[in-house]
């Protein structure tokens, strides 16, 4: 039985972070998933190479142990040994080397007791090799490795992305392109009337699972900012300049939305800080997008600036007419 570099498996150092091995393991498994590689054997065989070299390196002691088993084999193949001569016996049954001056007890202190201290134990595709070093298929005449404990297939975890919109992408709906570290890409629709904090599910499109569904991905929504128009629900809100002359005497003035300008008449005597209800010209509700809310604008009325002498002379008429 041939001695399996877990490290060249992941493509990495043997000096690597748990961070290092998790990103190299994510990004193998996406690429060799059998879901991405129906029908094709070679890929198969190669997830399960990558799934049990994961299984090792990202637990410490596993990683540990394996690390300690591999210092005894280089010391073996450098001397010239073969890997069928390997003394297996060793490791079949007690976890580890055993000789005459290695007590039961010391070997327990460096591999722990039997049975699958640390959750060792075989899983589905697992290799020879890993039960013999890890356990869960060893017997003590080392010949008969019993049977194999089975691993359960598991869903794949769930991923979450944060996507930023617009305010009009709010209202018209909106499409996003997405490229994992594989370079498989998604196409994500994001509905009308979201908000901050809401959430689309994209079904199957998270991390793979172990012979079972993959998770699903959830995008988190994140509105920006928006100059004009604040939200309030399905409400917006924004200013409307009025000259004076306008709410003085009445006029009919253009007001922009989202999408579109519309004409509203303002009324002579219009106050400031007067609120206009534009129905139907707000956000569309998520539940029911042909229901919107409204459109409130608040009049901003503008001061005539730098006025010349003859405008001075004649508001002062106004002021002496209105006083009389």
């Amino acid at each position: 039985m041939d001695y399996k570099d877990y490290y060249k498996t992941l493509g990495v150092e043997r000096s690597a972070s748990q961070d290092e091995i998790k990103k190299a393991f994510r990004k193998l498994a996406r690429k060799y998933h059998p879901d991405m590689n129906k029908g094709d054997q070679g890929a198969e065989e190669k997830f399960k190479e990558i799934n049990e070299a994961n299984e090792v390196l990202s637990d410490a002691d596993k990683r540990q142990k394996y690390d300690q088993f591999g210092s005894h084999w280089q010391q073996y193949s450098r001397a010239g040994g073969q890997p069928e001569d390997f003394n297996w016996d060793a490791w079949r049954t007690a976890g580890g080397p055993r000789s005459q001056q290695v007590s039961q007890e010391d070997l327990q202190k460096i591999f722990g007791t039997m049975g699958g201290v640390g959750g060792f134990g075989g899983s589905a595709g697992f290799s020879d090799f890993f039960e013999v070093l890890f356990g869960g298929r060893g017997r003590s005449s080392g010949a008969d490795f019993g049977r194999q404990r089975v691993r359960q297939p598991s869903r794949g975890q769930d991923a979450e992305h944060t996507v930023e919109i617009t305010l009009e992408e709010v209202l018209s709906g909106a499409t996003r392109t997405l490229q994992w570290e594989d370079g498989r890409k998604i196409e994500a629709s994001i509905p009308q009337g979201v908000k901050t904090g809401s959430k689309v599910r994209l079904r199957g499109q998270g991390q793979p699972g172990f012979n079972a569904q993959a998770g699903d991905l959830f995008l988190k929504v994140k509105v920006l900012h928006h100059p004009l128009f604040a939200r309030e629900g399905n409400n917006l809100r924004t200013e409307l300049p009025v000259g004076l002359y306008d709410a003085v005497l009445g006029s009919e003035i253009e007001v922009a939305s989202l999408d579109r300008r519309v004409k509203l008449i303002i009324p002579a005597g219009t106050e400031n800080g007067k609120i206009f209800r534009l129905r139907g010209l707000g956000l569309p509700s998520l539940k029911n997008p042909d229901q919107c809310g409204d459109l409130l604008a608040k009049v901003n009325i503008l001061l005539p600036k730098n006025l010349t002498s003859k405008e001075k002379e004649l508001f002062q008429q106004l002021k002496n007419i209105r006083v009389q």
